[in-house]
């Protein structure tokens, strides 16, 4: 049997998560020394509440979790012999996956007969989600691991995410964005324009001058290098900013013509990395 996890780094929610099937292995963050598991320390994300207190000044930390904890995770489908497809965020952007491999490699010697396979979205937050959803929507369709997998080889890089910022400081303290200039978006009214490569990290490329220009950016990179992005979800993330996603939305119906479009909270996690009123749109392309 084959069985699926997933990571809330990956924006999904436990009903989203249940419908499909998934297990969600939470990712923390900590806030004055306090570490919170989405989802396990509470039931719902109320990101309203969260972004206010980042708006207020905080600035959350995150980790790694254990390989301790990923073995209790994964062990009691190790136990049954089912296949594992972990469906994760990307390599390139944290070490838990060394954690994670340790834990693996571990609980393979004990049980070697169970096959564990992972799909690396090379993204986070909204761009995970839109993949996951994705390999969720084959597994529901009966597509065994194999074809899963091959499905992946090509289509993993054909998720573009394109997005902006609206206060660098989240991500200055975090120096997960490549070519991210040390005066980029001091200026009022200037927003850093950031893309998840396909190496799976997210990389500055320009600005824009002022919100209007920065959601216009966002719009016309869906019809430069979209494809055939009607037959897929179109997903716009968001933190604490839904009339922006919205306004987002809108305008790309206006252009494209009505679209199968998703709004997606930012998960605290990666939230506490991209800051508040952030937007950004993942759909299918061409390239990244």
């Amino acid at each position: 049997m084959l069985k699926i996890y997933t990571d809330t780094d990956t924006d999904m929610t436990p009903a989203l998560a249940a419908e499909y099937g998934y297990t969600l292995i939470s990712m923390p963050y900590s806030i004055d020394a306090k570490t919170t598991y989405p989802y396990v320390d509470f039931d719902s994300f109320d990101a309203h509440a969260f972004y206010d207190t980042l708006r207020g000044g905080v600035l959350p930390t995150t980790s790694a979790i254990s390989k301790e904890q990923y073995i209790n995770y994964f062990i009691r489908d190790f136990v049954a012999g089912n296949d594992i497809l972990y469906v994760h965020f990307s390599r390139a952007m944290t070490n838990t996956f060394d954690a994670m491999d340790q834990a693996v490699a571990t609980l393979k010697k004990k049980y070697p007969g169970t096959r564990f396979e992972e799909i690396d979205t090379k993204g986070i937050t909204t761009l995970s989600y839109a993949i996951v959803r994705e390999v969720g929507d084959l597994v529901k369709a009966g597509k065994t691991l194999d074809q899963v997998l091959e499905w992946a080889r090509t289509e993993v890089d054909k998720f573009a995410m394109y997005f902006f910022a609206d206060d660098l400081k989240f991500f200055r303290r975090s120096g997960r964005v490549s070519g991210l200039a040390a005066t980029m978006g001091t200026l009022i009214g200037v927003r850093p324009l950031i893309y998840m490569s396909e190496e799976g990290k997210m990389v500055s490329i320009g600005t824009a001058k002022g919100r209007a220009k920065a959601l216009d950016f966002l719009v016309d990179k869906v019809g430069e290098l979209g494809e055939d992005i009607a037959a897929h979800r179109i997903c716009i993330g968001h933190s604490d900013a839904p009339e922006i996603a919205h306004e987002v939305g809108r305008m790309i119906e206006e252009k494209y013509g009505k679209q199968q479009i998703v709004y997606v909270d930012v998960n605290p996690t990666a939230g506490s990395h991209c800051g508040p009123n952030g937007v950004g749109v993942c759909f299918h392309a061409m390239h990244r």
